[in-house]
């Protein structure tokens, strides 16, 4: 079967810091090199964005070393590629040009924006827990 490559939401990789559950699993499974894991620079920018929300708490060390993970792990990608494919949610777009910019099988997502599309460009939109239960 193969390491798959795959993109992983933004909201799944706060998850993965801020709660215990499949998101943190499948983060663990990154670390652990069980997939390819590629990220937009986009995608990173959002991520620095959003892990300063008040609301989540992180402290700066749990930030800081989430993001030394995010570098350590990710394959970063710098997309070329310009969509349009999420018409109600058009920030959600960076995910789908970093996955057709990287060939990636899967993009792992809790969007519901992401979801409905099922896949893009034979690119597979799948839940975490989808994910975790058919191809890891």
């Amino acid at each position: 079967m193969g390491k798959k490559r795959i993109v992983v939401d933004t909201n799944n990789l706060i998850s993965a810091l801020g709660w215990r559950g499949n998101s943190r699993k499948l983060f663990e499974n990154i670390v652990e090199g069980k997939a390819y894991w590629f990220a937009s620079l986009k995608q990173v920018d959002e991520l620095k964005r959003v892990l300063d929300y008040p609301r989540f708490g992180f402290s700066q060390e749990q930030k800081t070393r989430f993001l030394e993970l995010v570098f350590e792990t990710a394959v970063l990608v710098d997309s070329k590629t310009r969509l349009d494919a999420v018409k109600d949610d058009p920030s959600d777009n960076i995910i789908l040009e970093c996955a057709v910019d990287c060939g990636a099988d899967f993009v792992i997502s809790g969007d519901s924006h992401l979801l409905k599309l099922k896949e893009f460009n034979g690119i597979g939109i799948v839940k975490v827990a989808e994910f975790l239960e058919k191809h890891l």
